[in-house]
């Protein structure tokens, strides 16, 4: 029995996997051979249909210019997004509704309508060497200075900085009421002591980089605050809660791809007299894949429905990173079998099972590790019980 999602969200999932099948992956090889990139025209050609497909402003209200979609359909979106390696799928643009919510309207016109528009493009300054998934061990800082705040610190992993217009920067104030407390603010990416320190190679092959920054005495207008002063952790957990469910979505859609890859395979490689697909052992990778495979895409669908009906947020949060857990886990396992299954062709670089081999590792560690999410579920446990994250 196929989940029973509506029908709007069942017509985006066809819109968009064919999408993806027919203008994505087909390139996946060339981009894995050229640092991430694809040729410009053909960039262009995945932009136009990335915005004829609906991958354009989801999260964003209809009356602010966006599709408004409901988080089970981003879920449903960003699932088949998942099925394509080389971050191919980041063809769209996807401002967050919570940006609407923090900013002023002044802020909006500058910062977030650009966006919208998919005139610019952000990126996030969190992670720092001694602060990854402990963001409030970051030591950053915001020193107020009449009109302005200068800002100071070192960030890693700023993702699609060499594709970015502004940063999104989050530091601790050091003076004042809310010394102590996180703010986020926006840079521009020429701002004076914005300075790449430099840019690290990762395992997967990504057109967008991400680079080490350092923000040395960086001045901004306290009009470039975001919210409140120290209100910056609300709208990171926000932004987290967000991008958890859609790891796990984007997880379920490259194990999907790779069941499906390793089940072809197995069916046409001939092993001592017999078919790879006959072999027990494969037989048992497989169905641990799909049964492992639908036990994710059950609880991410719940989790986005249940986001949906104004469920309790905290219970969300947790159920969230229950989510992102079991799904890039899961994903890592999958991958694993895969390459396995596809022998030695599945240690070669153009075959999908050895890209998402690397590229699902960080699905384990980006927006919080596996071992950071265990202990929200924990908390949310001892305070919740089990039967508000579970029941």
């Amino acid at each position: 029995m196929s989940y029973p999602l509506p029908p709007r969200a069942r017509e985006i999932q066809e819109r968009v996997r064919k999408f993806v099948t027919q203008e994505l992956i087909p390139w996946e090889v060339h981009a894995e051979m050229h640092d991430g990139n694809v040729p410009p025209e053909i960039l262009k050609r995945h932009q136009a249909g990335a915005q004829a497909a609906g991958l354009y402003n989801m999260d964003i209200p209809v009356e602010m210019g966006g599709q408004g979609l409901s988080m089970l359909e981003q879920a449903v979106t960003q699932e088949e997004l998942g099925r394509v390696t080389n971050a191919l799928g980041w063809c769209g643009n996807n401002p967050q509704s919570w940006m609407l919510k923090a900013c002023s309207a002044q802020q909006i016109e500058k910062w977030i309508k650009p966006l919208i528009r998919a005139e610019w493009h952000e990126c996030y300054a969190i992670t720092e060497p001694d602060a990854g998934s402990n963001v409030d061990a970051i030591k950053a800082t915001a020193r107020r200075e009449g009109d302005s705040y200068v800002l100071n610190g070192e960030k890693w992993h700023v993702t699609s900085f060499n594709l970015a217009h502004y940063i999104i920067f989050q530091a601790k104030l050091t003076s004042g009421e809310k010394a102590g407390n996180h703010c986020l603010f926006f840079v521009d990416v020429h701002a004076p002591g914005v300075e790449v320190v430099r840019t690290p190679a990762y395992s997967h092959t990504y057109r967008a980089h991400h680079p080490i920054v350092r923000f040395t005495d960086v001045k901004v207008p306290a009009e470039n605050r975001i919210g409140e002063e120290g209100g910056g952790m609300a709208f990171t957990y926000d932004w987290f809660r967000y991008e958890r469910l859609m790891i796990a979505a984007r997880c379920c859609g490259a194990a999907a791809r790779l069941i499906d890859e390793a089940t072809t395979f197995a069916r046409q490689r001939p092993m001592s007299g017999e078919m790879l697909s006959e072999k027990q052992a494969v037989q048992f990778m497989l169905a641990d894949s799909l049964t492992e495979l639908w036990a994710a895409r059950l609880m991410t669908y719940r989790t986005a429905e249940a986001i949906d009906a104004g469920e309790d947020v905290k219970v969300s949060h947790g159920q969230a990173s229950m989510a992102k857990l079991y799904a890039s886990e899961m994903a890592n396992r999958v991958a694993d079998r895969a390459v396995q299954i596809f022998g030695g062709r599945g240690y070669m670089r153009e075959n999908v099972a050895e890209r998402f081999y690397r590229e699902l590792r960080v699905d384990r560690i980006w927006e919080g590790a596996s071992e950071v999410q265990r202990l929200i579920i924990a908390n949310g446990l001892y305070k919740r019980g089990q039967a508000a994250l579970v029941e």
